[in-house]
């Protein structure tokens, strides 16, 4: 790859990517809290936040998060299901785990600051090669290149071809900016975010637009992903100020300890539906029918005052669910 790289793009290529890339990085960063300081906590959490997850989506939960845990040392001391109820939304709860597992390390094992290097943040539960990266260079300044999907898709575009993993960093790391590794891992994530788009990319736009291979274009193998689609139906059962909530068993291969609301084979609901809504994980989309029914016996449930289920670790479709019904 670097022959094929240095071929395409040589060192003055190399130099007037950077200088172009950073300029306009300078001028068009979007204003994100997480790049108001570089403290590497908020830069983890940001990092942590958006992966699989819209910047959009993750504004307001960045903001109650950090309200709630403003620090790595009252992240490690909270409990994981307060940890898991500020996340509730989010999706891919694997994630908040992890984060409380690793602050915990941070607090014990590092007196509470942040190691420094790769090698070191590679130690802490969680943490992969990307998001060591970034906390890295963001933080520390590390010579040390990222590659998300974004910056794979700028990379595959520059190239002309859809690069394998290991070639994809090999590339962004003979890109890389030494003088300023954080800011140009920004630009690069910021390029593909907003100008170097999956489908209609905004070449016109584009600060590096004479230096890519392909202007815009680039065939992806393989076919899109189909779809699923599927009906579940939930049990929405109130009692004066409460309402009766089933939690996952703890060994639970999916959202295990979570809450949510009795669900009911489709063929068994009865009555009529009392709120329909759609929702979608990964490659399936739901219709979710809300029976306004009692809750049969041996649900393994309990009742919930209503001003507590909010502190709950709910899953997401039933924070959705309770919010469009006004629960909360």
């Amino acid at each position: 790859m670097k022959s094929e790289f240095t071929q395409q793009l040589d060192g003055n290529a190399q130099r007037r990517w950077r200088r172009r890339l950073l300029a306009w990085y300078d001028r068009n960063a979007r204003e994100l809290p997480w790049r108001r300081d570089r403290d590497p906590y908020r830069v983890w959490l940001s990092e942590v936040m958006l992966q699989q997850t819209r910047v959009g989506a993750v504004l307001e939960h960045y903001r109650r998060f950090l309200q709630r845990f403003p620090t790595v040392q009252k992240l490690a001391a909270a409990r994981e299901s307060s940890v898991l109820a500020v996340w509730s939304g989010l999706g891919y709860y694997r994630r908040a785990r992890m984060m409380h597992a690793a602050a915990k390390t941070i607090v014990k094992k590092h007196q509470g600051k942040f190691p420094g290097t790769l090698a070191g943040l590679r130690d802490l539960p969680g943490i992969g090669r990307y998001t060591a990266a970034a906390i890295a260079s963001i933080a520390f300044e590390a010579p040390a290149a990222v590659v998300d999907g974004n910056v794979g898709r700028v990379l595959g575009r520059v190239f002309g071809t859809s690069l394998m993993e290991k070639d994809s960093w090999q590339a962004a790391e003979a890109l890389l900016s030494r003088a300023r590794p954080g800011d140009f891992n920004q630009a690069m994530m910021e390029l593909g975010a907003t100008v170097c788009l999956p489908r209609q990319p905004r070449c016109s736009i584009c600060p590096v637009f004479d230096l890519c291979a392909t202007r815009g274009t680039l065939d992806r193998p393989g076919k899109p992903t189909r779809q699923n689609r599927r009906e579940i139906c939930y049990v929405l059962d109130r009692r004066e100020s409460s309402i009766f909530l089933v939690q996952r068993p703890k060994h639970s291969s999916l959202m295990p300890g979570m809450w949510e609301l009795p669900e009911v084979p489709a063929d068994h609901a009865t009555g009529r539906a009392s709120l329909t809504l759609r929702h979608s994980i990964t490659v399936t989309d739901y219709i979710v029918r809300v029976m306004q029914s009692p809750a049969k016996g041996g649900s393994g449930g309990r009742w919930v005052q209503r001003e507590r289920i909010a502190r709950l670790p709910l899953t997401g479709l039933t924070r959705k669910i309770l919010r469009q019904a006004q629960v909360i």
